[in-house]
């Protein structure tokens, strides 16, 4: 069963590479044992369910690609079925590069982060924008993210072509704002539990002495 993400990336060029720095007899297994990574499993669904933000690759007509944060509240990338992903595109700096790079090349690759597990999801896939005067409004109301309350452009529709999970090599670990909170509530609940208790000891006692 051939490898769908292995089929694409690895280009004649690729593979010339691999076999120069020493990786293609492994790459070679992972052409042909694993896979075919074309359809999302339970696995990459739950990933993508938990992200708030991915990076979308574009190339334009120049041939130069362009990378762009996409962000949002928790799960605000869906899931339609395991082949199609959809997201509400906010409006943003109004420059419209990755818009205008797929009017003419509908492929792009994303990006999906967990840097506090080291984990990193890639995609890749064909993206079609739709104004919303084009979409249906029971799906531009299906992918609102509640209460995220960014003015939304388009709808952007993915096709999965293929997807892979990278090493955690070199995968710097950082969190959240919300990570960090919730990791330091019960150090602060203890901070507060012992400042009273000091609190309380160093207070006058209102007991007359002898």
């Amino acid at each position: 069963m051939s490898h769908r993400y292995a089929e694409l990336a690895f280009t004649p060029a690729v593979r010339a590479v691999q076999e120069h720095y020493g990786s293609r007899r492994d790459n070679q297994r992972l052409e042909h044992e694993f896979g075919p990574n074309d359809e999302l499993d339970s696995r990459e669904i739950a990933f993508i369910g938990q992200r708030d933000s991915f990076y979308l690759a574009s190339v334009g007509q120049t041939g130069w690609p362009y990378v762009q944060h996409r962000g949002g509240p928790p799960g605000f990338l869906k899931v339609l079925d395991p082949r199609h992903l959809a997201f509400a595109d906010f409006r943003g700096n109004k420059q419209y590069i990755s818009v205008g790079n797929l009017a003419g090349n509908d492929r792009v690759a994303l990006f999906l982060m967990d840097y506090p597990k080291r984990l990193r999801l890639k995609i890749l896939g064909r993206l079609r924008m739709q104004d919303l005067s084009d979409a249906d409004p029971a799906q531009v109301d299906a992918l609102r993210p509640y209460p995220y309350h960014a003015a939304i452009e388009r709808i952007a529709l993915l096709t999965v072509e293929a997807f892979d999970w990278n090493c955690s090599q070199h995968i710097t670990r950082r969190y959240t704002e919300a990570q960090v909170r919730e990791v330091m509530a019960p150090l602060q609940a203890r901070i507060a539990q012992l400042e009273q208790q000091l609190a309380q000891r160093d207070t006058p006692s209102d007991t007359p002495t002898s």
